[in-house]
């Protein structure tokens, strides 16, 4: 079998920040240490911090039952102010690791609803990010594809034909969605107010897939199952018609596979070195 990888794969910049972030301080305090939900996703890289004595908290947690002094890390993804309020109130060490480029979009969905503006989220309703963002709007809706932005924006234009209206999109979603709820939404507000909320290391992992589906027969794609963006770079793969799987571990790779005389290698952004490693060589055993 021929491995070929993709140009462009694993850790981005802010989930290697944030891995590093949380190593750092695992390091240098005695105090214990907490992540507010799950620092990013991927399965490998939790283990490897919960060895380390970091303990990932679910968003809903009981505060009192966090000891005082401790350490808390906001996730990559980031977290609603309220509750990063509420940690802080609570006598705890704050770090935040929130991915720079999340963090923009959090200041910008906060300005524009202070200027007045009705926010469009474009995402995953339940995804960490956007539930974030939502903590700094007064007023949003969240859609997921273009038929439900078609119809939250008919609704809100019957009832508000002339609100300022604004959209902004979950980091890790495809170009391709977010023009298509783009185009859903400016269908009834004209004047929508499009920002360009999509991270650059998405949309390189995305067209390096593509170049690599051109030299292939079938495709790995190695992350974790909760990563929306390396299930974006599954979704990409089956559209363009290729045999693909999402791999956690190198166990999870199908027999079938080595059917194949090309297989090419791509990673989610939470993907650590480590695990596209492992893979590569137990293929190319």
């Amino acid at each position: 079998m021929k491995l070929i990888r993709a140009e462009v794969l694993g850790f981005c910049m802010g989930v290697r920040r944030a891995v590093e972030m949380a190593l750092g301080a695992s390091e240098s305090t005695d105090a214990q240490v907490y992540t507010i939900g799950p620092l990013i996703h991927n399965p490998g890289v939790l283990e490897i911090l919960k060895k380390r004595g970091v303990i990932s908290l679910e968003e809903n947690f009981d505060l009192g039952s966090v000891p005082e002094k401790s350490t808390a890390i906001i996730r990559a993804h980031g977290i609603s102010p309220f509750i990063e309020k509420k940690l802080l109130e609570y006598g705890l060490e704050v770090i935040d690791a929130t991915c720079p480029k999340v963090k923009a979009s959090q200041n910008k969905a906060r300005s524009l609803s202070e200027m007045g503006y009705r926010i469009f989220l474009a995402g995953e309703e339940n995804h960490a990010e956007i539930s974030g963002i939502r903590g700094y709007v007064e007023d949003c809706y969240v859609v997921d594809n273009p038929a439900m932005a078609t119809a939250v924006a008919e609704e809100l234009s019957r009832n508000e034909s002339s609100v300022k209206t604004a959209l902004i999109g979950q980091t890790t979603i495809s170009p391709e969605e977010y023009r298509a709820i783009e185009e859903a939404i400016l269908k009834f507000f004209p004047k929508l107010e499009t920002v360009n909320t999509i991270c650059g290391a998405t949309a390189e992992r995305q067209k390096a897939l593509r170049d690599l589906c051109g030299q292939v027969e079938a495709v790995i794609i190695a992350g974790g199952r909760d990563s929306a963006n390396t299930r974006r770079l599954l979704a990409l793969a089956q559209d363009i018609g290729k045999p693909a799987w999402l791999v956690e571990s190198a166990s999870d790779l199908p027999p079938e596979l080595w059917n194949y005389k090309t297989v090419g290698l791509s990673a989610g952004a939470s993907t650590p070195d480590s695990l596209i490693d492992e893979i590569e060589k137990t293929l190319i055993m």
